[in-house]
């Protein structure tokens, strides 16, 4: 898997601002990514609960259920799902228990998105050959 030839996936993106979410989902359909929009924490864990997806991307700053936490009830029912959290709050989620498995510092390149979906894709798939 090259770090910027994945495409065709099954993307959750949570973000709780909609020109955020726009922006994010109109570069991942660049890849061909089928994209699911949650508006919260509470939504995503619905949607989850109830589809199949490749990746999940989160912010972490939202009302109601925060991005580390939707990341942990993700990984409490399926551990090795892939959680990408992209943020403004690098340093303060740094400091917290973070269950994510790569975390992306609002703004961000749409060549650094796609290096950190491969990269995260790319672990999974090696921890599932070993």
């Amino acid at each position: 898997m090259h770090l910027d030839q994945v495409s065709g996936k099954r993307i959750l993106l949570v973000d709780d601002q909609p020109g955020v979410r726009q922006a994010i989902r109109l570069l991942l359909q660049v890849d061909d990514h089928a994209v699911t929009e949650a508006t919260n924490g509470t939504e995503a864990f619905d949607l989850f609960s109830g589809g199949v997806f490749d990746l999940v991307i989160t912010d972490y700053d939202m009302p109601g259920i925060q991005g580390n936490q939707l990341a942990e009830n993700i990984k409490r029912v399926s551990a090795s799902q892939p959680v990408i959290m992209i943020t403004a709050f690098i340093e303060e989620v740094g400091t917290r228990h973070n269950p994510v498995d790569a975390v992306l510092g609002k703004p961000f390149s749409f060549q650094e998105l796609r290096q950190t979906i491969a990269l995260v894709l790319q672990k999974r798939l090696l921890s599932e050959v070993s």
